[in-house]
């Protein structure tokens, strides 16, 4: 049935399928994924949102030589990039971008050290920004650096004083400039 689906929204939508496999709604193992991936003409890769680190390694395994799999875990980036995550599509991606490419780019080069300590540094910006009002969180750390990107769609709540504050504390621990 899956592959049935994946394949028809392939072949009417006529460019490249990522699917976005997010626990709970609608999680496909690594064995459905890799199924899909060789039976549905189309569909290119996975945005993995499950943050166990053996499914990803087992979808890796399965279909990374032949598909892309971008890791959707922000708080299991390092550990995404070190298995072989092709990228990643994510909330703190856009919170700390500089971070989240030097974090990339560090572990690209084999500079562990280096990427686990900006791995740290993300996962306390991570922590803070993390809640039921993401989005608006996103946006009030962006608005701290001096990037404002608009107010939270309603009816999500801005980011509280308290979030703001949590925030920029953690931005500035990363050592993020602020504006």
């Amino acid at each position: 049935m899956m592959v049935y689906h994946f394949a028809t929204i392939a072949d009417q939508v006529r460019v490249p399928v990522m699917i976005y496999n997010v626990v709970p709604w609608s999680y496909c193992s690594p064995a459905l994924l890799a199924r899909i991936i060789t039976e549905a003409p189309g569909v290119i890769g996975v945005k993995q949102s499950a943050g166990d680190m053996k499914m990803l390694a087992d979808l890796l395994l399965a279909v990374g030589e032949r598909s892309v799999i971008m890791s959707a875990v922000d708080a299991l980036l390092y550990p995404s990039f070190c298995l072989g995550a092709h990228g990643a599509i994510a909330a703190i991606l856009a919170a700390v971008p500089e971070l989240s490419v030097q974090l990339w780019l560090a572990v690209q080069a084999g500079d562990h050290t280096l990427a686990l300590d900006l791995h740290k540094k993300l996962l306390v910006v991570w922590n803070a920004i993390y809640g039921d009002n993401l989005p608006a969180n996103v946006k009030t750390a962006l608005a701290l650096q001096g990037r404002y990107a608009g107010l939270p769609r309603s009816p999500m709540p801005r980011s509280s004083e308290a979030q703001k504050a949590a925030i920029r504390e953690a931005l500035l621990g990363a050592g993020v400039s602020l504006a």
